[in-house]
């Protein structure tokens, strides 16, 4: 049996700011540094005493500053995960957010075929496709997997979390085309397999502690 928290960060400097994040190193605000605390104290009342949990975060300041705030509470050291990165958005990254909106290109509707959606960069240079971004978090839930843990915490950022949930659902990569749930700062989902089926269940979507 297992249970998995996704953790979207809170509130950071790129948000108040108005600027791009993707890979853009922004850290948390004073606001969202008291978010991470809330977020922390919520998880040790819902995770069992006895249970050590794993910790799993992105890179970027804004995720291992949420994962540290965590990692006080159950007094564990987090492990990093580059790959649970956001989308990167190439040249557009810690630029206003004015600069992209003028130059982005939504993807194509339906119907359009998944390498159409799949391959999209939004036109930025530098930006991942739809499709790398998809296939390093995939990698990283993989990598996540390989270690034996009944509770896992994984904090990363609001785009990310949705291949993470779909990954550890086993939705195909192909499939995540037309994928996409609206995850707030700050949030929590819940994903257990604790059931006689074993099917991989979301319990509850990103709930704000």
């Amino acid at each position: 049996m297992e249970t998995v928290y996704v953790i979207t960060h809170p509130e950071a400097t790129h948000h108040v700011e108005n600027l791009v994040g993707g890979w853009y190193d922004s850290e948390l605000t004073e606001r969202g540094h008291r978010q991470a605390e809330q977020i922390a104290r919520h998880l040790r009342e819902v995770i069992p005493a006895d249970v050590t949990p794993q910790l799993v975060t992105s890179d970027l300041r804004r995720t291992s500053q949420t994962a540290d705030a965590i990692a006080q509470v159950f007094g564990i050291e987090p492990e990093v995960n580059a790959d649970l990165r956001e989308k990167s958005y190439g040249a557009a990254e810690g630029k206003p957010q004015a600069w992209l909106d003028e130059r982005f290109v939504f993807p194509p509707a339906y119907p359009a075929t998944p390498d159409e959606r799949m391959d999209h960069d939004e036109g930025i240079p530098g930006a991942e496709t739809k499709l790398q971004w998809v296939q390093r978090t995939y990698r990283a839930v993989a990598q996540i997997e390989e270690t034996a843990a009944s509770h896992r915490i994984i904090v990363t950022h609001g785009g990310t979390a949705n291949w993470v949930i779909a990954a550890w659902q086993r939705i195909p990569v192909e499939g995540c085309g037309y994928v996409g749930w609206r995850l707030a700062q700050g949030s929590i989902t819940t994903l257990s397999d604790a059931n006689p089926f074993h099917n991989r269940t979301l319990l509850s979507l990103g709930v704000i502690p």
